[in-house]
């Protein structure tokens, strides 16, 4: 991934956001304070605001830009959540110029490192962590087994869409949701739906610039 690329990954972020910020909040109203989308796109938004600025910056900046602009803007769990995960993957990338299946990997590794650092979430309650944990394993899967960027990106996102479907049936025992109790069965997690979107865009652009 070339500098580029990250910034056309950050701008598909915010693009998907606003245009899943009804659906996001749906979602979030069925377990939640009714505000997930809402928050995801008013953080993007703002970062948007920052695209100027960013346009020199390198990637290891870039990234921990969205971080801490997430922390700052957004109210509610997932602004520190991800604005942690963002500040914590532009760490795993100091000082590279362009970035080798290996260490968009790493990236992803920090990237939920960080999310359960901030949230203290397992798998299994109902989380974020609940669609980027196999995620990540199916994309070190898919270097280990030496695919292409493209490739590993892809079977990531598929494997935190199966991840998130997998919340439905679960018990929410982290978070808003869990004040819900058995109320909580049934429903989709948003924040594990938002982060198989931001996935899902880091796949596209790796498509895109295979």
């Amino acid at each position: 991934m070339t500098n580029q690329d990250i910034m056309q990954w950050i701008e598909r972020i915010a693009d998907v956001l606003q245009e899943n910020r009804a659906y996001l909040t749906q979602l979030d109203s069925d377990i939640g304070d009714a505000d997930h989308g809402i928050n995801m796109d008013r953080g993007f938004t703002n970062v948007r605001g920052k695209f100027a600025a960013m346009a020199t910056m390198d990637i290891s900046t870039r990234l921990k830009t969205v971080g801490t602009t997430l922390v700052s803007t957004v109210g509610g769990a997932s602004g520190p959540l991800y604005g942690t995960a963002f500040l914590r993957a532009g760490m795993a990338v100091a000082g590279k110029q362009e970035l080798a299946a290996a260490d968009v990997v790493a990236m992803l590794d920090a990237f939920l490192g960080g999310i359960v650092a901030r949230g203290k979430a397992q798998p299994g309650e109902k989380t974020m962590v609940d669609a980027l944990t196999p995620a990540l394993a199916a994309a070190k899967q898919a270097l280990a087994e030496g695919a292409s960027l493209a490739d590993i990106t892809r079977r990531a996102r598929d494997a935190a869409e199966e991840g998130m479907k997998a919340t439905i049936p679960m018990l929410a025992t982290k978070g808003r949701a869990s004040y819900l109790g058995e109320r909580s069965v049934g429903h989709q997690d948003p924040g594990a739906t938002s982060s198989w979107l931001i996935l899902g865009c880091l796949a596209e652009v790796c498509q895109h610039s295979a």
